[in-house]
């Protein structure tokens, strides 16, 4: 049995309280954010910086103006009162035990045994946190630890006290799974948890080990980085993104509460060259530089020898190339430094977490579960053993005359996950497999799919049936579009009726769901003055998502992280969109030199008409959205920009995205065919033109802007035509193909491509 929350309360508006806050009032719940009075004239100074924070355009805190108006700001001096009725009160303040304590006696005073309260801390362990309160407070407390930034970080780890409630464990675990989108990973009260335990464990090996090695900074991270399922930013990259300084006080606090036969020990201490570069301000992002920087010139790399800063060459391993496409076993068989610095890196991690049994509890889905879901691994460690296969692993290392952990003994001749009874099963600790049991409603793909045999797969994306639906997945690189991906679609859409399922469901459990046509093809063509080819792919594009919408069975798409480009072209010909709470959706062709040539333009002019009801207006709203690439955060700021409609919905957590929309399936109505539409023609096409000139004479766009920006408004008002021409939709299917293909040509949109795919970074020409 668990509460309702309806009013929360969090005491701390630093970069995490702030954090929490926010997705509270996301969520739709009223939330005060107190912290310090001020003794400025402003006395809620403080806790104002706090709600500032949420307003960061790089990691925005807050899904809508509507959430930030639920955010109620002020301080533990003039509004302690506003705890009185709270349902539940989050502390994140400084991590001292005496600041907290004194601050939980202020709040049981105020509070009536139903309030829940909860600490932010990630290293102070609860008996502490609790020692010399009452019974009665014990028992409504708990630890709730939120990775930052809360909004996108999905892993909330929850930690109950030898007297909490179970009813208050049930409520926070409802509440944050479901309201504030959370993977919920119940913790046993240890040092760092589990998501800090193995993660800066892993981050602190890898920095040694590259140090011991030899390798640059960008080495490194070229390796522990996606070649082995790791978030791109490797490393250095990560020590520059959460900070050196702090990251440093990270180690620094697990090393002193970590008993002292740790394996962590090895790898607490900092880089010698650290300490100089925290003195000199060298603390990574925030500070504009650390191991890297970014000049005039180019983005730079710190040389570890010499502390001087080089020219920063993109690196393209070969090896690292393989290994993303074909597992991180490929790298374990290199011989080279490489091959030696994952080794290290790996085996030290990978046996660290199976040591952490039955220490941390017997059951291995939390670490994994932690490391995904709070690191972002698209694999966790005993995923990874499974991929490299156990008994090869315990033998490398007693080869080296290293230790493997009892439990990856236990499980030699095993692996640690089985599908052999047709469900999922994980390895417990001196026991056998247990079936996975997820919460009802939750429904992770990439677990079903292991239990499935595909109808039909290739390289980059595949289908399969369950419960009487299609459920199709693209598994590429950043889930890229080519044409292999839109083969599997088409036959999904075809053979789904055949067989008489209710639907089709376009769905993966990836970051993104699609970063947008693959710019790798489209180079090769171009290259090749294949202009035929270029067309025959964009044809087959258009008429495989024109197919989505024709056919008769509903189609829904299930879609969380990024959709966009080619991606959200799919996303824009679905009857309906489930999406997760953090999609960020938009047609973002502009940027490299095109236009969208899959129905891109012609679906913003349509959603636009259906929203304003004006062709004139709908076709401005269009060349805008078109021309500046604009993309949308949030569902609800996608509503807004009539790239989804009204009836479209979402959800917070991305767990539940795929179950709802299979459970919606039979009921999604079909969306009706597009009536042709009466263009605003040739006024406003030179009205679009005139306002390109105006933009370049100010400085505003660059000359080829202004050309891709031409396109755009050709497209949406039909060009030197007159005013209310007839288009069809294939009109304008046809309309797109040839701006896409016209600006193909130019040198400027090759170049644009061209360093967008070596360099990584966009180009303005």
């Amino acid at each position: 049995m668990s509460q309702t929350i309806n009013k929360v309360a969090v005491i701390g508006a630093g970069t995490m309280g702030a954090g929490i806050a926010g997705q509270v009032a996301n969520a739709g719940v009223e939330v005060w954010l107190l912290d310090l009075a001020s003794e400025d004239e402003n006395v809620n100074a403080v806790a104002e910086r706090g709600l500032e924070r949420l307003h960061n355009p790089d990691s925005p805190g807050l899904m809508s103006k509507e959430a930030e108006s639920r955010i109620h700001i002020g301080n533990i001096r003039d509004d302690f009162d506003q705890l009185a009725d709270c349902d539940w009160i989050a502390e994140a303040v400084v991590e001292r035990l005496d600041i907290k304590q004194d601050l939980y006696r202020r709040i049981e005073a105020i509070t009536n045994d139903q309030t829940i309260v909860t600490s932010n801390t990630s290293t102070i362990p609860i008996s502490l946190l609790t020692e010399g309160m009452s019974a009665a407070f014990c028992e409504r407390f708990a630890i709730t630890h939120f990775f930052n930034p809360v909004r996108f970080m999905r892993l909330l780890e929850l930690v109950r006290g030898e007297q909490t409630r179970q009813e208050v464990m049930d409520t926070l675990d409802a509440f944050c799974e479901q309201r504030l989108g959370k993977g919920v990973v119940v913790c046993a009260d240890t040092p760092g948890f589990l998501g800090n335990r193995v993660g800066v464990f892993a981050i602190q090996c890898a920095l040694h080990e590259a140090v011991k090695l030899g390798l640059s900074p960008a080495e490194a991270d070229a390796i522990f980085g996606r070649p082995m399922g790791i978030p791109k930013t490797g490393v250095f990259g990560l020590y520059d993104l959460i900070g050196i300084d702090l990251m440093a006080d990270v180690a620094k606090s697990l090393e002193t509460i970590l008993p002292a036969s740790d394996a962590f020990h090895q790898y607490a201490q900092p880089l010698d060259l650290m300490t100089t570069m925290i003195a000199n301000g060298q603390t990574g992002n925030k500070g504009g530089k650390g191991f890297y920087r970014d000049t005039d010139n180019g983005r730079e790399v710190l040389a570890l020898a010499t502390n001087e800063y080089q020219s920063l060459q993109r690196l393209q391993l070969p090896l690292a190339l393989q290994a993303e496409a074909e597992g991180v076993g490929v790298l374990l068989q290199d011989q080279g430094k490489y091959g030696q610095f994952a080794w290290r890196v790996l085996s030290s991690t990978l046996n660290y977490a199976a040591h952490l049994l039955p220490e941390v509890g017997h059951n291995i889905v939390p670490i994994d579960d932690a490391m995904k879901l709070g690191y972002n691994w698209i694999y966790g460690p005993f995923e990874l053993l499974d991929q490299i296969g156990v008994d090869y692993f315990i033998s490398r290392m007693q080869s080296e005359g290293r230790t493997p952990a009892p439990f990856l003994l236990q499980a030699q001749g095993q692996s640690f996950y089985s599908t052999t009874t047709g469900q999922l099963a994980s390895l417990e600790y001196q026991s056998g497999y247990t079936k996975i049991e997820r919460t009802e409603g939750v429904l992770r793909f990439s677990e079903l799919r292991q239990t499935l045999t595909p109808i039909n797969s290739n390289a980059k994306a595949s289908w399969w049936v369950f419960n009487n639906a299609a459920i199709v997945e693209f598994h590429s690189k950043a889930n890229a579009l080519d044409d292999l991906s839109m083969t599997i679609l088409m036959d999904a859409l075809q053979q789904a009726k055949v067989m008489g399922l209710d639907g089709v469901v376009v769905h993966n459990d990836a970051q993104h769901f699609s970063c947008g046509v693959n710019l790798v093809a489209f180079r090769e063509l171009f290259e090749a003055s294949d202009w035929a080819g270029m067309d025959k792919f964009l044809h087959d594009f258009q008429q495989t998502v024109l197919a989505m919408r024709q056919s008769d069975l509903p189609v829904v798409a299930a879609c969380a992280g990024m959709s966009i480009g080619g991606g959200f072209e799919v996303v824009l010909h679905a009857d309906k969109v489930i999406c997760h709470g953090n999609s960020v959706m938009g047609l973002v062709e502009s940027g490299v030199g095109v236009v969208p040539g899959g129905g891109g333009c012609k679906e913003t002019l349509y959603r636009w008409f259906e929203k304003t009801g004006d062709m004139e207006k709908a076709a401005w709203k269009a060349f805008m959205n078109l021309g500046y690439g604009r993309t949308a955060t949030s569902p609800i700021e996608a509503t807004d920009q009539a790239m989804i409609r009204a009836d479209d919905s979402y959800l917070m957590n991305r767990d539940r995205i795929l179950s709802s929309a299979l459970g919606q399936l039979k009921d999604v109505a079909k969306t009706p065919a597009r009536e042709p539409l009466a263009m605003v023609g040739q006024p406003v096409f030179a009205a679009m033109q005139e306002w390109l000139t105006n933009a370049h004479s100010k400085g505003i766009l660059t000359p080829h802007e202004c050309t891709v920006g031409t396109e755009m408004a050709r497209i949406v008002t039909g060009g030197d035509i007159a005013p209310g021409t007839i288009m069809s939709e294939q009109d304008l299917f046809n309309a797109e193909r040839d701006s896409f293909l016209r600006l193909a040509k130019t040198p400027e949109t090759q170049e644009r491509i061209v360093t967008m795919l070596d360099l990584g970074s966009p180009l303005r020409n």
